[in-house]
């Protein structure tokens, strides 16, 4: 890959040369208050909605925590999609993730961001694989995931920790 700055960075899985829009919908209602149901194709609706500190309802996750949400399950998506590329093997992932966000940005004071101001997010790979194929995988899942550019390019200050435990140790279950 001659026009690639980073050696570590694998071949595109796709045609590069060719655009390829991908197209997501969503439709919602609300209600005159903080809940929101929102429909995404043919699945169950979601809700979101605030804690009651901050006026909610506390009946569902609020909009930032989905955002959040987002993150950890894109790069679920992503990792999936690079180890396959790569020929990694592992036996799953778990994620922590929290961040901050000064809440007088949201309720209109000038100068406060009304966004994440900062966040952790901790990945926990479970693999036998090297060290250097660990941090390749870790690299192109960064350069790749959407949520994770779109929180860099919003400026959030995202402290991202990848970590690897051995392939046995995982115990987790999406069921």
């Amino acid at each position: 890959m001659s026009d690639m700055i980073d050696n570590d960075i694998i071949e595109p899985s796709i045609d590069p040369t060719t655009k390829k829009i991908g197209v997501r919908h969503v439709k919602a209602t609300n209600a005159a208050g903080t809940r929101t149901k929102i429909q995404v194709r043919d699945f169950a609706p979601v809700y979101t909605d605030e804690p009651a500190s901050l006026g909610g309802t506390n009946s569902a996750p609020s909009p930032l925590e989905t955002v959040l949400v987002a993150l950890v399950g894109c790069d679920g998506v992503i990792i999936n999609g690079v180890a396959k590329a790569m020929g990694f093997d592992y036996t799953g992932v778990d994620f922590a993730c929290e961040s901050q966000i000064d809440v007088r940005g949201p309720k209109g004071v000038p100068g406060i961001r009304p966004y994440f101001e900062s966040g952790t997010l901790t990945i926990t790979v479970y693999s036998d694989e090297t060290d250097a194929r660990f941090r390749q995988l870790a690299k192109n899942v960064e350069f790749r995931c959407p949520v994770m550019n779109l929180l860099a390019a919003a400026k959030v200050d995202m402290a991202v920790t990848w970590e690897q435990r051995p392939a046995e140790e995982y115990s987790g279950s999406v069921e």
